[in-house]
């Protein structure tokens, strides 16, 4: 049963961008030369050094799983049925970063630190496309 036409390859697409794209390009750059990330808008300059600690942890993490989201984008777009199963992986890590990145940068504005991150405008556009993505990752794998 499919949701739209084509839905698995639209799926395939924002897995791609969203997923492979920023979660594990972005995130594989910051962690080979975190001032050339910072320098092009990868990573907030003028964070409180504590919370590199942290972003460097999620880089390690994105990168050590963000491959996968490749495999999985390309599977939905060709239409194999290993990219369905493949596909629960991005869509649940990309629903919890929605959720944990709203909590994130709650707790950043709630702390008076201001980033660019903590802008409504990128905060809404970011959790929207992560939870986007994995919603539909997930509705797409769920109905195949």
């Amino acid at each position: 049963m499919e949701i739209f036409p084509y839905g698995n390859i639209v799926a395939g697409i924002l897995v791609l961008i969203v997923g492979f794209g920023f979660h594990w390009i972005g995130q594989g750059i910051s962690l080979i030369n975190w001032d050339f990330a910072t320098r092009i808008g990868l990573q907030e300059s003028g964070a409180p050094h504590q919370y590199k600690i942290y972003e460097h942890g999620i880089a390690m993490a994105d990168t050590a799983l963000g491959w996968l989201y490749f495999f999985a984008g390309l599977g939905l777009i060709l239409d194999e049925p290993w990219g369905y199963k493949l596909a629960w992986i991005p869509g649940s890590i990309l629903i919890y970063h929605a959720i944990s990145f709203w909590g994130w940068t709650r707790n950043q504005i709630l702390d008076g630190v201001r980033l660019s991150t903590t802008l409504p405008a990128f905060r809404y556009i970011w959790i929207s496309a992560n939870l986007t993505t994995g919603l539909l990752a997930i509705a797409i794998a769920w109905n195949h």
